[in-house]
């Protein structure tokens, strides 16, 4: 499982910064005031082979009764209790303000691991600007530049040396076919994710409720079905985050999109009954970008009139159509009808996202599809595919090499995808396209006489 790292501190000392930079994207908004950052982020990071899951906080005031302030501090107070380590960040322009050794107080009663970061260092002495912070008592102070990411690779790697978080296993271990195939079932609070599960096992083993919020955390349940071992995960429900305000379910957040990564294959949960919400789409695109196979159910179909089911359908064809490589399946979990055909495709989803794809025959469809059409021309030239081969399982990874390959464009990529989900069969699991373009040694050639002219 993904450790989680989570960055406190006051604010402006550039907590989002430091996660835009982990996790390699600018979800966290960044501006030069303090507050900005008033609910927590959540996002994938990876150093080398090893993942994580960073979380940014907003400025924290822990002795903050009431407000805002107040309201930004129990987010923070709960990211720190979900957390398996955390970054103390300091401003080290700055230097040490009164509500560090507050919040230091605070950081030291929880009894995590800590790693105190002095940020902003860029062009001083690492020794002058981190004297003033080992009053904190945290340990060493780790000088770094979150903006211009001096330092931030050792301080996470220091980071996950201290958890004692072994390097991956060899992807062969990671998918043997010959371990139980894990399946998640998530969707939005109240949609049957317990009823489904105990309907499948043929007992009560989560606790099933109208009413939103029931599971808290993500509960693993090993059962056999016609003689295959399996395990359902059942996630806590997520909402939209303005909609969260106990700050016991914003704990369940992490916990789902720990079980996602986890997971072999993914069952999406979602209501007939009500519309598709933007929820609905963000929890699809966390199993897109996790690269899970998926299945998606439609549950409490039944009772429903013709004209309502096929407004059902429409809508998730419309809103949820980046899945369209995923079947869709109505079932009522409570009655337990569909059931049957929604586990077939979820052993299908798991073999195609399992499949070998062998290069022969990659290559081969590649050329195929070129001769149908070929990739638009990038100002003189064309680019060139030469051949495929696969890069990787769980999700299917297809490297395509050749020259000039930045100029594909990604529709090209998408007709790509189409012709090799059509021949090998791959339905239920995302599909990644990868260019991997060869150097021109002509260009390099050039490079060369250029440079001895001078």
């Amino acid at each position: 499982m993904n450790p989680v790292i989570t960055i406190v501190g006051r604010p402006n000392v550039g907590k989002s910064t430091l996660f835009n930079r982990l996790t390699r994207s600018r979800d966290a908004l960044v501006a030069d005031f303090s507050g900005l950052t008033r609910d927590r982020h959540y996002g994938k990071g990876r150093i080398g082979e090893r993942a994580f899951i960073c979380v940014d906080t907003g400025g924290f005031e822990p002795v903050a009764k009431t407000g805002i302030v107040a309201e930004m501090a129990k987010q923070t107070k709960q990211a720190v209790a979900e957390s398996d380590i955390i970054i103390f960040l300091v401003d080290g322009r700055l230097g040490m303000a009164p509500q560090d050794r507050v919040i230091a107080d605070f950081l030291r009663k929880t009894g995590r691991p800590i790693i105190l970061a002095v940020n902003k260092t860029e062009g001083m002495q690492s020794g002058v600007v981190t004297a003033d912070f080992h009053e904190l008592g945290l340990g060493e102070p780790f000088p770094i530049s979150s903006a211009h990411g001096d330092g931030v690779r050792g301080l996470i790697d220091d980071a996950l040396d201290s958890l004692g978080i072994p390097e991956p296993e060899p992807e062969e271990q990671e998918n043997d076919p010959n371990r139980p195939m894990k399946i998640a079932v998530v969707g939005r609070p109240n949609v049957g994710k317990s009823t489904l599960i105990n309907k499948l096992i043929g007992e009560e083993r989560v606790i099933a409720f109208d009413m939103p919020g029931t599971t808290r955390d993500a509960i693993e349940v090993p059962f056999e079905r016609n003689g295959k071992p399996y395990i359902l995960v059942d996630t806590a429900g997520l909402r939209r985050r303005g909609k969260v305000f106990e700050a016991i379910e914003k704990f369940s957040v992490v916990k789902t999109l720990q079980a996602i990564a986890d997971c072999n294959v993914v069952i999406l949960m979602l209501d007939a009954q009500q519309d598709i919400s933007e929820q609905d789409a963000h929890i699809a695109g966390f199993i897109v970008e996790a690269g899970r196979a998926l299945v998606v159910a439609v549950n409490k179909w039944d009772g429903l009139d013709s004209y309502v089911k096929e407004r059902a359908r429409l809508e998730i064809a419309q809103k949820l159509r980046f899945l369209d490589f995923a079947n869709v399946h109505p079932i009522s979990a409570k009655k337990g009808t569909g059931l049957k055909e929604l586990f077939k495709d979820v052993d299908l989803a798991y073999a195609a996202a399992m499949a070998k794809l062998p290069t022969p025959k990659l290559t081969r469809i590649l050329q195929d599809a070129i001769e149908h059409q070929q990739p638009k021309r990038v100002g003189m030239g064309r680019p060139k595919l030469r051949y495929a081969h696969q890069g990787g399982m769980n999700p299917p990874i297809v490297v395509i090499h050749g020259t000039s390959l930045s100029g594909v464009t990604d529709s090209y990529k998408r007709y790509l995808e189409g012709r090799f989900r059509e021949v090998f069969k791959l339905i239920g699991t995302p599909l990644r396209i990868q260019m991997n373009t060869a150097k021109n040694p002509y260009v390099d050639a050039d490079k060369g006489k250029k440079g001895k002219k001078k």
